[in-house]
């Protein structure tokens, strides 16, 4: 078996676990050797794939539904998708915030279902003027959405995506690397398997510490503010890039404990892009330190 094991993000339905592991394994290589640490073979890498169980069984849909404002369901999309304004009205002096007072924001939802969509709308048009989101579609970023709720809410999949973790694990695996959404699917996962031989977790633009949407649905659930610690990890680093609107918050040491590595790197302007990411050298290091 495979000595790490990489987990994806959300928006790869499209691809399959050799594509996704044909694109991190080069990344993750090159950014063990900028950290200047001996190189790896490219049999050391694996990836669990879970982007399929977003389809219905035995389909795979050619084209995204037309979603728009209408589609944003209210709750925890409605919450994740304020949270990704605020932080990129923060990290971009271009966006406008929401209003604190709930007329321009997506602050006081409930009133009624016009006011609902209006401000989804205010909200993704602000977002469409970021340098996070500039170039992504509405139905991208519902799509997002409805993934992120999808499985934090729907048990089954929750599930799966897990297993597909736990097929990949295993006596040799001693590094887990989780991206996106794939650092919760990760996360969870090494908390079930305290006996795995794991020693180092990796998070690349996590949003584990996102209070109300992650963290608070987070299984185990945490205790008194805390998170619990995952599993058989001896190491846990934390890599964000500043920019990068996921990853909320950016450190995660408040949230799961001082003995977590936060860590920040310049991803350019593709802020959240898993390739930048795994070929980063302060991941590199991270990762070298769990092979030796």
């Amino acid at each position: 078996m495979a000595r790490i094991v990489v987990v994806h993000g959300i928006g790869q339905e499209f691809l399959g676990p050799e594509q996704m592991r044909g694109a991190a394994a080069p990344a993750l290589r090159d950014g063990v050797r900028l950290a200047g640490a001996p190189p790896i073979p490219d049999e050391d890498v694996a990836c669990a794939f879970y982007g399929d169980l977003y389809h219905e069984p035995g389909t795979r849909s050619g084209d995204l539904p037309p979603w728009d404002e209408g589609d944003v369901e209210e709750g925890l999309e409605e919450e994740l998708l304020a949270a990704w304004w605020r932080a990129a009205a923060e990290a971009d002096p271009a966006v406008d915030g929401p209003d604190e007072d709930g007329t321009r924001g997506l602050v006081g939802f409930g009133a009624s279902r016009a006011l609902h969509v209006q401000r989804v709308r205010a909200a993704l048009d602000a977002l469409a003027g970021s340098r996070f989101f500039g170039k992504v579609s509405d139905r991208l970023m519902v799509l997002a959405l409805k993934q992120v709720r999808r499985y934090l809410t729907e048990p089954a999949l929750r599930a799966a995506a897990r297993d597909r973790v736990a097929a990949e694990v295993g006596p040799d695996t001693r590094v887990v690397v989780g991206h996106s959404l794939g650092s919760v699917v990760a996360y969870e996962t090494l908390c079930a398997h305290p006996e795995w031989p794991v020693t180092d977790f990796v998070t690349l633009g996590s949003p584990l510490g996102l209070r109300g949407v992650v963290f608070d649905r987070l299984a185990p659930s945490p205790a008194d503010g805390r998170g619990a610690w995952p599993g058989p990890v001896a190491r846990w680093t934390n890599v964000a890039d500043r920019g990068d609107v996921v990853a909320l918050p950016d450190r995660l040491a408040g949230r799961f404990g001082e003995r977590i590595a936060d860590q920040r790197v310049d991803n350019g302007t593709r802020m959240h892009d898993l390739a930048r990411y795994l070929a980063a050298p302060k991941t590199g290091a991270a990762v070298a330190r769990g092979l030796s």
